[in-house]
């Protein structure tokens, strides 16, 4: 992936499918490039939950809450394992922006997934819609602060 020498190349195959979900706005086979108990931070949420499906339930919903997605640049770190990935999009015709901190296992599997976003009204509107959809689904979102 351009801009991304250092990534572990396992890593790269499952961050060029997130990606091409994200661009279709069906994040279907997350599961596939997701650890089962992958710890997940929510802009929204103050605690963080380990499980598979509340990521991709999350981000199911985010992508189609979110219009107009851009990423702008990527970084890694050293060894390799971990990518942050800046964005920004329309939530509720509200301006964001925000990173997402991603790191793989060797086998390129997401194990730690945080995102962060700003400013405070556009993460208000995505608590807002995304208590709608999902309204308890995901026990972290119950703690939104």
């Amino acid at each position: 992936m351009i801009g991304l020498p250092h990534l572990h190349p396992a890593a790269v195959a499952s961050l060029e499918k997130w990606h091409a979900m994200i661009a279709r706005k069906d994040l279907g086979d997350l599961r596939s490039i997701t650890h089962p108990e992958v710890v997940y931070r929510s802009p929204i949420a103050f605690n963080s939950d380990h499980s598979v499906e509340a990521l991709v339930l999350a981000m199911s919903n985010a992508v189609q809450i979110f219009e107009d997605i851009n990423y702008h640049r990527q970084a890694t770190t050293a060894d390799g394992r971990n990518v942050v990935l800046e964005f920004s999009a329309k939530v509720g015709g509200k301006m964001a922006k925000g990173i997402e901190f991603i790191r793989f296992d060797d086998d390129g599997k997401i194990v730690e997934f945080e995102a962060m976003m700003r400013p405070l009204n556009a993460a208000q509107a995505l608590a807002a819609e995304m208590a709608k959809r999902v309204s308890g689904a995901i026990t972290a979102a119950s703690e939104v602060k």
